[in-house]
């Protein structure tokens, strides 16, 4: 093998270690965004809950819950 052969060879190999890297990082990134989406429709739905709850006991003590 040439020196110029090595060297594309090389620089081949680097494209194809920083695409990998990159895919992996992306993966994490796309990871940790459905999970913060995820956390953010927990929050929401607990929200809902605990306002209805208190839409319920005000019904409640107005007596119009009936």
């Amino acid at each position: 093998m040439s020196s110029s052969e090595n060297v594309s060879f090389q620089a081949g190999e680097a494209k194809g270690q920083t695409k990998a890297k990159t895919d992996q990082m992306a993966d994490k990134a796309k990871d940790a965004c459905q999970s913060a989406k995820e956390s953010c429709q927990d929050a929401g739905q607990q929200m809902k809950a605990k306002a209805q709850g208190a839409v319920d006991a005000v019904k409640d003590a107005t007596g119009m819950n009936k």
